[in-house]
């Protein structure tokens, strides 16, 4: 018997050299295949049945809300909206794809849809920085079924992520209060480099001041900003004498940015600032406390630098932060990193809700959901929401908002892209507008969302139908043996 050879074996399994990409890096080019197998597999499916071009509603939706939130800042849209522009395959991705031996099976006019296709159906979507709830959907696509389906994976992780850091990065601000500065530090915990990426707009998004991921402030046309680490001191305190000539030397030469003043002994080294600060050696213009008790050491450096504005940092979050203010911690500002960016998921799902102008729901145990394209209704009173209805795109709007808004059609966008200072203005608006049992900490409440008398309907109808068919299927197959 023939045995193969590392050679061998690596021609005949694996895709195309030409693909290989040791790096794992990423570039717009791959998004097409940034996705999961079986949505390829479904895709290739329904060519072979005839129904890839049939009309498709999916919806975005998260059937719940992250335990301890009380509502969420929908974002992401903008890369969302971006992916689609660019949705296409390449003879060399076709190529890498035939070559996995996975899809012998497939019809051949599967990959001249591949070939030939890019995404040309509409998007309705919530815009970015809007306050939603469970089973509300943030965006709907309604394409022909292959790309309908085909870009569920990127949507899902694009707006689940972003949404997450949004809604984080508000309820930070929320809790902070308009006045402190919130920095985003997120990188070195983020999930990966594009994951730090989009934490960073989305952070800034959600209403935080600036982030310290360099190419992402560049990207967003923004300043970033940061500090100093404890590496700095460590070093020029052993090659150069003190802690005191640290500062001095990294004060030359970035005036502007707080000192880092817990390497050490935190009061020590605020008593000798002090003197400095004191005797006019220096203009000193923040602080940076990362560790200890930060109340006490706070309140013992406010009293030694009292013009001096304080910045704390190490693993904080909004209930820390809470914390803190409720024992009167005078801190200016906060550096958020690790739970900003990481934490329980937003676990948003992307469902069938039509096909063809035929309503469907899926009825699994625990995972109902809604059948129809839906809008969502948001009613106020006296400038707080008050309650939201879930209903069907032709119900008419009674003193009501509908969210739900066209982004794009025949798959071209219809909006310009919105700056980070209108979303992070929306957001602020949205939370605003929140009751405040929605927006507390501890156990909130979210707004109620009614289900209209027409989606009610509809649901009782799909299920019926679904029923019987079922149920004549049965017979069928019983009256046929």
């Amino acid at each position: 018997m023939r045995t193969l050879s590392d050679l061998d074996y690596v021609q005949t399994h694996q895709p195309q050299q030409s693909y290989q990409n040791q790096d794992l890096n990423l570039c717009a080019d791959d998004y097409s295949l940034l996705t999961d197998l079986y949505q390829l597999t479904m895709a290739a499916c329904y060519t072979g049945e005839g129904i890839e071009q049939r009309r498709a509603s999916f919806e975005l939706f998260v059937r719940r809300l992250p335990e301890g939130f009380g509502y969420l800042i929908a974002m992401g849209l903008e890369q969302a909206i971006a992916y689609l522009a660019k949705f296409r395959f390449s003879s060399t991705q076709i190529s890498a794809l035939q070559a996995t031996g996975i899809f012998t099976q497939a019809p051949e006019s599967f990959w001249t849809l591949l070939a030939q296709g890019s995404f040309t159906g509409d998007v309705w979507a919530v815009p970015e920085g809007t306050a939603v709830f469970a089973n509300q959907p943030l965006l709907r696509v309604e394409a022909p079924l292959w790309q309908a389906q085909l870009v569920e994976t990127y949507l899902l992780n694009t707006l689940n992520y972003q949404t997450l850091i949004a809604t984080r990065a508000a309820r930070l601000r929320d809790i902070a209060g308009e006045d402190a500065t919130l920095l985003e530090f997120g990188t070195r915990r983020a999930f990966s480099p594009q994951g730090s990426l989009w934490a960073a707009r989305a952070a800034l998004a959600g209403g935080l001041n600036a982030t310290s991921n360099v190419l992402a402030a560049l990207q967003l046309g923004q300043l970033p900003s940061g500090t100093m680490a404890h590496a700095l001191v460590m070093a020029l305190s052993a090659i150069e004498g003190t802690e005191e000539q640290a500062f001095t030397a990294f004060h030359q030469y970035f005036p502007g940015a707080p000192l880092l003043i817990d390497t050490y002994d935190t009061v020590a080294a605020a008593q000798r600032l002090a003197e400095k600060v004191n005797s006019g050696e220096m203009e000193l213009t923040g602080v940076r406390l990362d560790s200890g008790d930060l109340v006490a050491l706070s309140k013992k450096v406010r009293s030694l630098l009292p013009h001096v504005s304080i910045f704390a940092s190490g693993d904080l979050d909004e209930w820390e932060i809470a914390r803190l203010k409720a024992e009167d911690a005078p801190i200016d500002g906060y550096g958020l990193g690790t739970k900003l960016v990481t934490g329980v998921p937003v676990n948003g799902v992307y469902k069938l809700v039509d096909i063809d102008g035929i309503p469907v729901m899926k009825q699994s145990s625990g995972k109902i959901t809604y059948p129809g394209r839906k809008q969502i209704f948001r009613s106020f009173a006296g400038g707080t929401v008050q309650t939201d209805r879930l209903g069907l795109v032709g119900e008419s709007p009674v003193d009501e908002q509908p969210l739900l808004q066209l982004v794009v059609k025949e798959g071209k966008s219809v909006q310009p892209p919105e700056t980070l200072t209108t979303i992070r203005q929306r957001t602020a608006a949205s939370v605003a507008s929140l009751p405040q049992e929605t927006r507390r900490l501890h156990q909130p409440v979210s707004v109620k969302v009614e289900i209209s008398v027409g989606l009610r309907d509809l649901t009782e109808e799909t299920r019926k139908r679904t029923a019987k068919d079922a149920f004549a299927k049965r017979l069928e197959e019983k009256d046929a043996k």
